[in-house]
């Protein structure tokens, strides 16, 4: 009766207790410490929260499996431990198949659980849109990035960052970064491309990254709801200055976009670059680069012949 008048007390207690943690959890621990997520205002793309309730959900699984094997552990530990007096070895216990089918079974059903949740999410970010509305060319190079608008029938060519050689400084970008501009609400595509060697696509806020293989596009297809700009890097290890091939990435308005194509128009950089600047091998004739080392580290523009 002692024993019943006690759940009754505690169940309430504990849901209240989990209840009021939930609802205590700011912004960031709602979103498992992810980036890009600002309180009371619009997610930075349109696929930034199926990614991050992919990631608290595994954690949450993951976290609850540990924390029942823990327990089992520490308290087999406990019980079964060897008590004053005691000599020999404890009853032994073989092939007890209803236990061995268990820790078989369910880690099996974990593992196909966070397999499906996970492909029904990457199937979801990864289909492409059939006419979006800003198509863009972004070209990795040894160590910046190229953009070509192909709609507009603009580019903007991109020079790597330079960083201050100010001791009190260290680190901080000097040079103008390599911006690519998206619209606000527009179905987006960017094609991804490489220069040279394997780069990596990735916008830090919008919690997902492509690779740049050679020799092959891959595509990344999503939709911007948050004004504003984000930090963008290289995330595949691709040479001595992979830490400087930055970029940015902002996020405006229609009409703040028209006025960037314009300037672009103004500036003529006119037409595609394409795979014009792209480095080809020695074998087949020729060798073009957009991204030549230069004596002082920083990256031209140019092309050197055969």
């Amino acid at each position: 009766m002692r024993s019943t008048r006690r759940r009754v007390i505690l169940v309430p207690l504990l849901a209240a207790g989990i209840v009021a943690a939930l609802s205590g959890c700011s912004t960031l621990e709602m979103h498992g410490y992810l980036p890009g997520f600002i309180a009371g205002q619009p997610d930075a793309t349109n696929q930034t929260q199926r990614v991050s309730d992919l990631w608290v959900g595994s954690w949450i699984t993951l976290l609850a499996v540990g924390v029942i094997t823990w327990a089992i552990i520490i308290w087999f530990a406990i019980v079964y431990r060897r008590r004053r007096g005691q000599t020999g070895l404890p009853v032994q216990l073989r092939y007890n198949m209803p236990i061995e089918i268990f820790y078989t079974v369910v880690p099996l059903i974990l593992v196909l659980g966070l397999f499906a949740f996970t492909a029904k999410d990457q199937t979801i970010i990864e289909t492409r849109y059939h006419n979006p509305a800003v198509v863009i060319d972004a070209y990795g190079k040894q160590w910046a990035w190229d953009f070509d608008y192909r709609k507009e029938q603009v580019y903007d060519q991109g020079v790597q960052a330079k960083l201050s050689s100010d001791p009190s400084n260290a680190g901080k970008v000097e040079s103008a970064l390599p911006t690519l501009y998206l619209v606000v609400n527009k179905p987006t595509e960017i094609r991804l491309r490489t220069r040279d060697v394997n780069h990596s696509f990735w916008v830090i806020d919008f919690l997902y990254k492509k690779d740049m293989i050679a020799g092959q596009t891959n595509y990344w297809d999503f939709t911007p709801t948050r004004i504003g700009t984000y930090e963008g890097k290289c995330a595949e290890l691709c040479g001595e200055y992979h830490s400087r091939m930055l970029f940015q990435v902002k996020v405006v308005s229609q009409a703040d976009y028209d006025a960037h194509i314009a300037a672009l128009r103004a500036e003529g950089n006119v037409g595609l670059l394409g795979a014009v600047y792209d480095k080809q091998d020695g074998s087949t004739g020729g060798s073009q680069n957009s991204g030549t080392q230069g004596g002082n580290g920083d990256t031209t523009t140019g092309t050197s012949g055969n």
